[in-house]
């Protein structure tokens, strides 16, 4: 018996911690992760695509969507709506593929309901200032959004030991590493080689 389906990976954080830029790195150095991109109601930003960054759709689509229950996870934030397809991503593993959720801790939740056994990771700033620093350097937010942001920061942080491991962005280059270090160590899970090693380990024993 061989365990043909992927991993599902969760990678949450607060906003402005690095967690997009972590995000690409991975899916660059492994070709067979799928990233799930969410729908969302909230309008696409200058540098966004539709079907790369998010599925846009308009909120009276998202609501009829989520009443058919076609969302594995989804969630409001800051007024707007977000959701993952439940049908994707069923499929995606299926077919062998490792799939990639950067979703909320509410999202989070929601999905080891249903997947328990889902890889939970948690990126954190260095510092309470460092991370105030990079929201307004990105400048999408005014002051007023960025206070919100690091107020809601403190509630996402409380919610750390519901996930498996926690990655510490303070240097980009070895918060990647670390990335990958946790993928690759999944895939080496006893359970995992076990069952996709078993006649030789059979013809080994």
């Amino acid at each position: 018996m061989t365990i043909n389906t992927g991993c599902l990976f969760i990678i949450s954080a607060p906003s402005g911690t690095g967690k997009t830029s972590l995000v690409r790195a991975l899916l660059k150095t492994d070709q067979n992760i799928k990233l799930s991109v969410s729908h969302t109601s909230r309008p696409p930003r200058t540098e966004e695509t539709n079907g790369r960054d998010y599925h846009f759709v308009s909120e009276e689509v998202f609501r009829q969507m989520l009443s058919r229950g076609e969302f594995l996870e989804s969630a409001e934030v800051y007024g707007n709506l977000y959701g993952t397809s439940q049908k994707w991503i069923n499929e995606t593993m299926k077919a062998g593929h490792d799939i990639l959720l950067e979703i909320d801790c509410q999202g989070a939740t929601q999905v080891r309901k249903i997947f328990p056994q889902a890889v939970g990771i948690f990126i954190l700033p260095p510092s309470l200032e460092a991370l105030a620093t990079r929201l307004e350097a990105r400048g999408q937010d005014d002051s007023e959004v960025i206070q919100k942001r690091l107020i809601a920061a403190s509630e996402e942080v409380s919610h750390i030991c519901e996930f498996d491991y926690v990655i510490i962005n303070a240097e980009l280059e070895e918060a990647i590493r670390d990335l990958i270090c946790i993928v690759r160590a999944e895939h080496l899970k006893k359970e995992r080689q076990l069952a996709n090693h078993h006649a030789l380990i059979t013809q080994l024993g």
